[in-house]
């Protein structure tokens, strides 16, 4: 049977969880039109982007994490 694991102190992978969250409430840095990507302003193509980098951003949490529930 597996130990329940302890809870710990913040771990620094888990901080790249705070990019998207502050990326999307920084409105200044993508409140603009321009460039625009294949008639797309800029202000709806990149807070498009952070849905496939908030992904790319989870990956390694989850592989950490599992890491982490494998070991003895």
């Amino acid at each position: 049977m597996k130990q329940p694991r302890k809870r710990g102190r913040l771990r620094p992978i888990y901080l790249l969880l705070v990019l998207p969250f502050v990326a999307m409430l920084w409105v200044g840095l993508y409140n603009r039109a321009e460039p625009t990507l294949a008639g797309i302003p800029f202000f709806y193509w990149f807070q498009l982007l952070w849905i496939p980098l908030g992904a790319a951003l989870l990956w390694p949490i989850y592989r950490a994490e599992e890491r982490d529930r494998d070991a003895p």
